[in-house]
């Protein structure tokens, strides 16, 4: 099984989130794409992260019809920081079968040297790393210490392209706060679900 993990705060989803998963999905052959949202990300760690109860909701919201796209509440379950290293040995350790594929943004390669254990990290999955048209080619060259050259020559053909789409979670929450509309930036499932549940208000 050719499965893809993609973490996260999902803060909330957005079509942004969406569209990277499904051309990381084709591009990449995977069979599954499970949508990680982290318990508390040891990054970017927030005193006003919604409950993860609801972002949990949110996501199977957007992800609902959907039959290769799936929900991991593992980190959550664990609670406290979550580290990539510890999601990833759990599911190596379940199924051995497993071909694990870690979704990352263009920027999140540069700070994965900095990661918990990155040398273990790039053992137990390859990192699918995704560029928007125009931007610089992501310089895979930063995992040089951690892997070998064979490894990280594997690494770079599973880079992924997709369109520029720029959303992000923090100006959705920020529209919501300022009473705008983010109309076509979420599933109208996930927009109705903030709305009922008076989300993000200021």
């Amino acid at each position: 099984m050719r499965l893809g993990i993609f973490g996260g705060t999902f803060d909330p989803v957005h079509f942004g989130h969406l569209l990277l998963a499904e051309y990381c999905r084709e591009a990449c052959r995977l069979d599954a794409v499970w949508f990680t949202p982290a318990a508390q990300p040891p990054h970017k760690q927030r005193s006003d992260l919604t409950d993860a109860r609801r972002r949990v909701e949110m996501l199977q919201l957007a992800i609902g019809g959907h039959g290769a796209f799936a929900v991991c509440e593992g980190e959550l379950q664990r609670g406290g920081v979550s580290y990539t290293v510890e999601t990833l040995n759990e599911l190596a350790g379940e199924d051995s079968q497993r071909e694990l594929f870690l979704l990352l943004g263009a920027d999140s390669l540069a700070d994965l040297p900095g990661w918990r254990e990155p040398t273990r990290v790039c053992e137990l999955a390859t990192p699918v790393v995704v560029r928007r048209p125009g931007s610089a080619t992501p310089d895979y060259d930063c995992l040089a210490d951690f892997v070998s050259s064979e490894r990280l020559a594997y690494f770079r053909r599973h880079q992924v392209e997709m369109p520029q789409i720029d959303l992000r979670s923090r100006e959705i929450r920020r529209r919501i706060a300022a009473g705008l509309s983010i109309r076509f930036q979420t599933p109208r499932a996930v927009e109705q679900y903030i709305a009922a549940a008076q989300l993000y208000r200021a």
